[in-house]
């Protein structure tokens, strides 16, 4: 059955195998004892090899070992917990916060938590994997709207004004594409028709709003999304995850969600490595503005390339390709030429969308970025992006 099954993924270039990165230097890395330059990464500010990070987990490891050694309700809370969710909670302009183990354990946790059978999901067709499993385990309708299509999403609501609970969950970020969640006109139909909201701010913390809160300060909505997700293993370089509303919220969750109750908690270290993180956000504004920056960059190489990158609005920037075949060709040109990005294949995007998911850090130089475009402009001459 296994050989099969491989068999045939390898057929159609959807075969897919982890690569060991043996080394970090910033945006380099070591591969088989070569050395790279890093552009699929979503650490986008270059916090994960920052020493105040390593500082702050070993100092951490230190005084509490490293595994938490049971779930949060059990035994597995310490001081370094209580304090992450104390500071995320600030960060957020929320009344509390609560961590999980991953973002994908916050939405299978989250969302079979605040609807059941008898509710109504309703989900952007374009959102995480992780959400759309969320939603499968509540065991609610889930309505899937047109990817950002506010009149299809008006129309789901008003058709299921009936249900006793309704919940529009939508990506801040979506992670393959780079374009961002009308959120202004999501929050004003979640007012107009009674539903919660709920937005994922994984590929959005720490990058969008003046001060890198995410979605919600982009948009000048505080106040007005009760349930925000973030991640803390993207732009805060650490692991695991949060989800941040008002304190009932948070104590129902706590009581409720599946993933939270019967995990063994992060390890302290980790937790006092996002608070690291929290604080150079705060301290070092500029990481934030070299990251906009070197898209600024890239996007105006891209752009004179002729390479499109689709309706991308930030760092993860698509450049589409079409079938899978010609996409695996393009990410092993650019592993040959010195550059790792990686294909992105079906089921991850939609069949026929195959692409190279480049991202852009904070600590990526000019000379980097020229570098992959030179690159891409040979790549463009061999055919293999039109």
């Amino acid at each position: 059955m296994f050989e099969n099954a491989l068999s045939q993924l390898e057929q159609h270039h959807l075969l897919r195998k982890p690569v060991v990165i043996e080394s970090y230097d910033g945006p380099r890395i070591t591969i088989n004892g070569r050395s790279m330059l890093l552009m699929c990464s979503n650490d986008y500010l270059g916090l994960s090899q920052h020493p105040a990070l390593r500082e702050a987990a070993l100092s951490a490891m230190e005084r509490f070992g490293f595994g938490s050694g049971a779930s949060r309700l059990v035994s597995g809370t310490s001081p370094m917990h209580e304090e992450l969710e104390n500071a995320l909670a600030t960060f957020k302009k929320a009344e509390a916060t609560i961590l999980f183990n991953s973002g994908y354990a916050a939405n299978t946790g989250i969302i079979p938590a605040l609807v059941q059978e008898g509710d109504v999901v309703f989900s952007d067709s374009l959102n995480h994997a992780s959400i759309v499993d969320g939603c499968r385990l509540s065991r609610a309708v889930v309505r899937v709207y047109r990817h950002k299509d506010m009149n299809h999403l008006e129309t789901l609501l008003r058709e299921n004004g009936h249900a006793r609970r309704k919940l529009i969950v939508t990506d801040g970020v979506f992670s393959m594409d780079g374009d961002i969640a009308p959120l202004q006109d999501i929050a004003a139909l979640a007012d107009r028709y009674g539903a919660l909201l709920m937005v994922d701010d994984a590929h959005a913390t720490g990058v969008l709003g003046k001060t890198g809160r995410g979605t919600v300060e982009h948009f000048g909505l505080e106040g007005r999304v009760p349930i925000q997700m973030g991640t803390l293993g993207k732009a805060l370089g650490a692991f695991g995850a949060y989800v941040a509303g008002n304190k009932d919220l948070i104590d129902f969750l706590i009581n409720r969600s599946r993933s939270y109750i019967y995990s063994t908690s992060l390890p302290p270290a980790v937790c006092a490595a996002s608070l690291a993180a929290l604080r150079i956000i705060d301290s070092e504004p500029g990481r934030r503005e070299s990251l906009w920056r070197n898209r600024k960059r890239f996007v105006e190489g891209i752009e004179s390339l002729r390479i499109s990158i689709g309706s991308s609005e930030t760092p993860i920037l698509p450049l589409m390709i079409g079938g899978t075949e010609k996409a695996v060709k393009a990410g092993t040109r650019l592993r040959e030429s010195g550059i790792f990005a990686t294909a992105i294949r079906p089921p991850t995007v939609p069949e026929g969308t195959s692409r190279i998911r480049m991202t852009l850090m904070a600590n990526h130089s000019d000379a980097d970025i020229d570098r992959a475009l030179d690159v891409l402009h040979t790549l463009r001459e061999e055919g293999l992006f039109s």
